[in-house]
């Protein structure tokens, strides 16, 4: 089933590139005058603090400007080889981001040492601290900024950018804070203060590399966005139940889905049908998800002796702690067999033997059936 995006859809996906292309050209400019501005100062004074922290702002409006490449990447309509088009292009960005800000620390820990070990007599000037202040305050104005435009349009490349931008601010202060005891004591904690900047601009670059690796192999679905659609499918008036969602991420804001739903055994393959596709546009209105396929479990409703079974095996399945739901039951007399999905947290050690357990103990008390139920996951389970 095919949508054509409306204008509202189109409108707010082209506001939100040029929202990230925007704030990213402010960043790049930004940085390039505070990274000319530290490196003759840092030069001037023979500080290898400030100038490190220069070398830190070139690679941010580096990364401002991946950013803006992986937007544009982004943000390509879908063709033959990507059918579901570009989107995670911007996580490629973020993690191109992420690599240049480790390699900015291992660069910056590497000089630092060589001073460590050979050590420079800094040279302060009242003009030089001055300048070092105010990289300070626009650092952290920049910072905050970024950062919100980047959680607000969901940009994980924005919000890296903004978190690198608020270090910066602290690497700047800390440096203002050695220039201070240089010039109170006569003791140089350049070096140091650089090795020590070092290690936590490297600790940020592997957080944010995992951060966006993990968005890279597939992260369980947002639990407010899972829990909006099962509410939107099971507001229908037929449906009993909503199953086995499973949302696919092909970039920010860009899901595809499918789930199960549960409905009376009564209903005709053309009334199923009409519901399926309302619900598919009911979603895609509210959610922004495209469901590309819905799966029907039929829930006897004729028989009182198989509603009572259903009844009694879904609570010896909820006697184990680890079992979140049965789901899917369906009873067939000729031949008699018993058929359920069984959702087990992540959290039991086994799943398997909890499985194993829940079968032993339906079977003892149906032997005249044969069971089956498949171990199934819930990939929105909270």
């Amino acid at each position: 089933m095919n949508f054509q995006l409306d204008n509202d859809t189109v409108n707010a996906a082209q506001g939100r590139s040029k929202t990230i292309v925007r704030t990213s050209i402010i960043g790049i400019a930004a940085n390039v005058a505070l990274a000319g501005g530290k490196a003759a100062v840092g030069l001037g004074v023979h500080s290898i603090a400030i100038v490190l922290d220069a070398v830190n702002n070139l690679t941010d409006a580096l990364s401002s400007l991946i950013t803006i490449i992986g937007t544009y990447l982004a943000g390509k309509a879908p063709d033959r080889k990507h059918p579901f088009g570009h989107g995670r292009a911007e996580y490629l960005s973020a993690l191109l981001i992420s690599f240049l800000v480790l390699y900015a620390g291992v660069t910056s820990l590497t000089e630092s040492v060589k001073k460590i070990l050979h050590p420079e007599t800094p040279d302060y000037t009242a003009v030089s601290l001055i300048l070092v202040a105010a990289a300070v305050v626009v650092k952290i104005v920049l910072g905050a900024y970024v950062k919100h435009v980047g959680k607000k349009v969901n940009s994980s490349s924005l919000v890296n950018s903004g978190t690198d931008a608020t270090l910066d601010a602290v690497i700047s202060a800390s440096t203002l804070a050695a220039a201070g005891i240089f010039l109170w004591k006569g003791v140089s904690l350049e070096a140091w203060l650089g090795a020590v900047i070092s290690l936590v601009i490297i600790k940020s670059g592997v957080e944010m590399l995992r951060e966006t690796i993990s968005q890279l192999l597939g992260e369980r679905a947002d639990a407010a966005l899972a829990r909006g659609i099962k509410e939107t499918v099971c507001a229908f008036p037929d449906v009993s139940g909503v199953y086995d969602l499973v949302l696919n991420n092909y970039g920010p804001d860009a899901f595809t889905g499918s789930l199960h739903i549960e409905v009376p055994d009564t209903h005709s393959a053309d009334e199923i049908d009409d519901m399926i596709r309302d619900i598919t546009m009911q979603v895609y209105r509210e959610h922004n998800v495209l469901l590309t396929a819905i799966g029907v479990y039929a829930v006897n409703t004729r028989d009182p002796e198989i509603i009572a079974m259903r009844e009694k095996i879904t609570a010896i399945a909820l006697q184990n702690e680890y079992v979140l739901q049965l789901h899917g039951f369906h009873v067939n007399e000729n031949p008699k067999a018993i058929r359920f999905d069984l959702i087990i947290s992540f959290d039991a050690k086994d799943r398997m033997a909890v499985y194993r357990d829940v079968l032993a103990a339906v079977q003892k008390e149906y032997p005249d059936y044969t069971l089956e139920v498949i171990l199934d996951t819930d990939f929105s389970e909270s």
